[in-house]
């Protein structure tokens, strides 16, 4: 029987993008990057997301986050999409995370100076920035064992913490869609493994992470 969230996507979810995605995952081949997925899934099984998102021994830092980036951008993708419908210029004028955050937009490139956006506009931005420098060899290689730019680290750094700016809307704005939907339970398990691989690379700031400190430190406590 199909849950709320794949009903959903069958309706909202851009299909061109969730094929191209899982395309360009299958493009880095090789009998290593097929073994971290197997390793990410069976901790995953277990439960134990803390465990899950450590750097399995001998395999690759880059590779690692490279792998983990796809995954956790498909997912607040889908997230996204559960919520989608209500989350309109008219009912989100801007991006934010509550009255104390609020989010501009900035590119570096079409769009140099922070703008300020609405929500749904914000994140359109966001997905199609963040699904460019993944389709970009030159930064997300897809062939095994080819070479990660020098500032790769800092690439995730600002993948992750625009991608928490996702979550952090969503349970401002949209958490009362997602409970009648019967989705929390998914949704807190995604973002609890996201905050976890975030500690655990250093990849977001704490100051990025305030609009949401209650909750993460609740997660972190466990």
């Amino acid at each position: 029987m199909e849950t709320i969230l794949a009903k959903k996507l069958k309706k909202s979810a851009d299909p061109t993008t969730v094929t191209l995605l899982k395309k360009r995952g299958s493009e880095r081949t090789g009998r290593t990057k097929k073994e971290l997925e197997t390793y990410a899934h069976a901790t995953l099984g277990t439960g134990n997301l803390k465990e899950a998102v450590k750097l399995p021994e001998g395999e690759d830092l880059f590779e690692w986050l490279a792998s983990n980036t796809v995954d956790f951008y498909n997912a607040i993708n889908m997230l996204y999409c559960t919520v989608s419908e209500v989350c309109t210029k008219a009912s989100c004028p801007v991006m934010n995370a509550g009255p104390k955050y609020e989010y501009l937009w900035a590119d570096g490139e079409k769009i140099k100076t922070p703008i300020r956006v609405s929500a749904p506009d914000y994140i359109t931005y966001l997905m199609a920035w963040v699904e460019k420098q993944i389709s970009d060899t030159t930064i997300f290689p897809h062939k095994w064992g080819a070479p990660f730019p020098s500032n790769f680290r800092e690439i995730v750094r600002n993948i992750f913490k625009r991608m928490f700016r996702v979550y952090a809307h969503i349970y401002f704005a949209h958490f009362q869609v997602i409970v009648e939907q019967g989705e929390q339970a998914h949704l807190n398990t995604c973002f609890k493994h996201f905050i976890f691989f975030a500690d655990e690379f250093q990849l977001i700031q704490e100051r990025e992470l305030a609009p949401m400190k209650e909750l993460i430190e609740r997660y972190r406590s466990e």
